[in-house]
């Protein structure tokens, strides 16, 4: 075995006193960061936002908005985003981080108190933080006495117990709005972005109880009506299948009705909708191929995409775009074909650390149409929503210095390229203002 590159670990005591030195470094500067958010809080409080755009309606610019519970200051809406960049997180990230920070500092001086002698794991503290952020302010502050003693100790089952206590004492319209809204939450997901090299993705769903046992047993009839077909797969995969089934038929299954026992179910066709890039040897089936899915973050053969468009599938063909090729208009809107090919060649937003995909995203003209900038392909990119206002508003600005290449520059200096799904900080400490 070879000999440690670690100082003075040359025994297995050694080894984990080191280990656990380290670690409680680790923890040390997460608390740090998190006081550095605090400091970023107050350095962009809401009074910022009216001296830098006093004559701003409330429908443009930024705003100052709420990132923790009632009692926290607003922060200027764009202020979490360069601390974010800075840190290699997203704006989603950075907002959640802020918003602990806030909460916890402003809301549950206690628990942060503990967590900044070390009592308390950073990572307890900041989901305690989530879940108190929309109580009143004496309902997160009975939490944080009746937690303050123990709430290093107790499990995570008994802190959500106690917060709905809370709720329910201090806020009871807010814990009945709470419970119409879980019903709000219900949701059915199918990640095709994230579909494996064979072609298989993940479902889940958060479903009324009614209709979650209407689903089970639609497709437990479809799985045991595969095997009556004499399909020999397990009754894991029959019932992925029958899924597949009941989504093309659209009603209860009757796998096995036939033209002469009444009214059949109506089968859709397929309808498969994917933008499929592939080698001249895919085309020419010369050898087993790769086919890169704009609709999925992951690879899949040549062959599972001709089982997805098989006999039974309606195919639609659209044009090949040209991502070398260079458009022009000179109109202020971005035609349909121009608005293609940029979300081609940069698939998701172009801003640092974003994953938002392209098709969601607005097209922005990155120098300012008014500005001069043209409407052309060397002059768009995918920009979500939040960025482009960001962009528009403050001093976020960025050059396309490529294809798919965007060098922006923060507020305070910072410098970050953002190259397809990749992004990466140039300059790690900006200058001073």
């Amino acid at each position: 075995m070879a000999s440690s590159e670690l100082p003075d670990c040359d025994s297995p005591a050694a080894v984990l006193a080191f280990a656990t030195a380290r670690r409680a470094v680790a923890q040390r500067a997460e608390i740090d960061v998190l006081e550095a958010a605090l400091v970023w809080a107050s350095m962009h409080p809401e009074e910022s936002v009216a001296d830098a755009a006093p004559t701003t309606g409330l429908m443009f610019g930024e705003l100052a908005v709420p990132l923790a519970g009632e009692g926290a200051p607003l922060v200027a809406e764009f202020a979490p985003m360069e601390f974010g960049a800075a840190l290699g997180m997203s704006t989603d990230s950075a907002r959640s981080l802020v918003g602990d920070a806030l909460e916890l500092a402003h809301r549950l001086k206690r628990t942060w108190n503990l967590v900044r002698a070390g009592k308390v794991p950073l990572w307890k503290a900041r989901r305690l933080a989530q879940l108190t952020t929309s109580l009143p302010m004496e309902g997160a502050d009975f939490v944080d006495r009746r937690l303050a003693a123990f709430v290093g100790k107790i499990s995570w089952a008994g802190i959500e117990r106690l917060v709905d206590q809370a709720r329910v004492a201090f806020d009871p319209e807010g814990a009945e709005k709470e419970r119409r809204e879980a019903a709000d939450g219900r949701r059915f997901d199918v990640h095709t972005r994230e579909a494996a090299h064979e072609g298989i993705v993940h479902v889940e769903g958060v479903l009324d109880l009614a209709d979650a046992i209407d689903l089970d047993t639609a497709i437990s009839q479809g799985a045991e009506e595969l095997a009556a077909l004499g399909v020999t797969e397990s009754v894991d995969v029959r019932r992925s299948m029958a899924a597949g089934e009941l989504a093309r038929r659209q009603v209860a299954f009757d796998l096995r009705a036939e033209a002469g026992e009444g009214a059949a179910s109506v089968v859709k066709a397929r309808q498969v909708v994917i933008h499929v890039h592939l080698s001249h040897a895919a085309i020419s089936r010369d050898e087993a191929g790769i086919a890169h899915v704009e609709e999925t973050r992951s690879i899949v053969s040549t062959d599972q995409v001709r089982d997805w468009c098989g006999s039974e599938t309606q195919v639609v063909i659209k044009p090949v775009i040209d991502l070398e090729a260079h458009h022009h208009t000179d109109a202020y809107a971005v035609p349909d074909r121009l608005v293609d090919q940029t979300r081609l060649t940069q698939p998701m937003c172009a801003f640092p650390w974003c994953e938002r995909p392209a098709r969601r995203c607005d097209t922005d003209h990155v120098t300012a149409h008014g500005d001069g900038g043209p409407t052309c392909s060397c002059n768009l990119a995918p920009l979500c929503r939040r960025h482009h206002r960001a962009k528009t508003h403050t001093a976020w600005t960025y050059d396309k210095t490529d294809a798919a290449i965007y060098l922006w520059r923060s507020p305070h200096g910072l410098h970050l390229i953002k190259e397809h799904a990749t992004t990466r900080l140039v300059t790690a400490h900006p200058p001073d203002d």
